[in-house]
């Protein structure tokens, strides 16, 4: 990352796949009504490696893509994939982890609330959960192999990969966060059924928190926390788990707050010199790309968490308190909130707001 004057963010744009490029654009607009108000400047530039990509060059993205992407501030991402064209395994393991691991974004912060005027399938009138995901290794470190390929002897090997370095900081990470909240930490594993990396993970767990003796420490198995999550959504203020295990309770998370149209993401090094990584949780969605009419709430919600990471927090909570005006404003729904606005439309009406 550069040094940029004062008033000045580098932000580079990644717009991706099929929704992305406007969700993206949605975004943007309203990240600039807030820059306008709140006197910085954000100065973008788009970068159009997606699956095409891929499809013309053979690669997601340039050789010195990574590079690339240095000189920024931070990173607004849109969706990556189009499985009928481009295998997943090959579009995620192209880009998104490719900029995840070399920047070690160690960090992946997943906040799910109900926004006002929002109903989730539950009958809970609040939902408000901050999950952080382990974002570098464990169950997604791509150590393994297949021998053997297309014979009836085929083997295929996907090895977990747990650290104590690993595990130690992204519980740190969640043990502050509580610490900034409600004071409760709730601690993911499977220990048992896996009596290594899990039953690690808990140790790694237990000789952490004398250290935070104002944070509360519950330990659940995966499948419990589940059940939990829609059971007692109340009882539970933040959530750490691995990266399997956090990807799987953010899905279930993001449907509770309404669905994945309201969930954002942030990938981020704490203290670290590199550009962070904003995105939606929600995929592609091929099916209604170009139609204008995908929810851009939760790429504006990242957009927000990445004006408060780059010291914004005063424009971030407008763009907040923004959010929580219009999702009660029944002429601002997307179709998949039971409405027919437009996602230019969901995104003029944020920006307005914030003038």
């Amino acid at each position: 990352m550069t040094d940029n004057p004062l008033n000045v963010h580098k932000i580079a744009l990644i717009p991706g796949d099929g929704i992305g490029t406007e969700v993206v654009e949605a975004a943007v607009m309203v990240l600039d009504a807030a820059s306008r108000r709140f006197g910085f400047e954000l100065e973008t530039t788009s970068f159009p490696w997606s699956c095409e990509t891929y499809l013309s060059d053979g690669r997601m993205m340039p050789e010195d893509g990574i590079d690339t992407l240095k000189a920024f501030d931070a990173i607004l991402l849109g969706a990556v994939g189009w499985p009928q064209r481009v295998p997943d395994s090959v579009s995620l393991h192209g880009l998104l982890l490719p900029i995840r691991k070399s920047f070690d974004l160690y960090a992946n912060i997943r906040p799910h609330r109900l926004l006002p005027g929002v109903v989730g399938p539950l009958r809970a009138k609040a939902f408000d959960i901050l999950c952080i995901r382990e974002n570098t290794e464990g169950e997604y470190s791509g150590a393994g192999g297949r021998i053997h390929i297309g014979t009836p002897d085929e083997v295929a090997v996907e090895t977990s990969v747990f650290t104590r370095r690993g595990v130690e900081r992204i519980l740190r990470f969640g043990f502050e966060q509580a610490r900034a909240r409600r004071g409760k930490l709730a601690s993911v594993t499977k220990s048992n059924a896996q009596k290594h990396s899990m039953v690690f993970w808990d140790e790694v767990t237990e000789a952490l928190a004398p250290e935070y003796p104002d944070v509360e420490v519950s330990r659940y198995h995966i499948d419990a926390i589940a059940a939990r999550f829609v059971m007692q959504p109340k009882s539970l203020d933040v959530v750490v788990a691995s990266n399997l295990f956090g990807d799987i309770l953010t899905d279930l998370g993001a449907a509770i707050q309404g669905g994945l149209g309201f969930a954002p993401s942030a990938n981020v090094n704490p203290g670290a010199d590199v550009p962070s990584m904003f995105e939606p949780v929600h995929g592609s969605a091929p099916d209604i790309a170009g139609r204008g009419i995908a929810n851009p709430i939760a790429t504006v919600w990242s957009g927000a968490m990445m004006l408060e990471h780059l010291g914004r927090g005063e424009a971030a909570a407008a763009i907040l308190e923004a959010l929580g005006r219009v999702t009660t404003n029944p002429s601002l729904r997307t179709p998949d909130q039971g409405g027919s606005a437009t996602t230019a439309q969901v995104a003029r009406g944020i920006a307005d707001l914030l003038q």
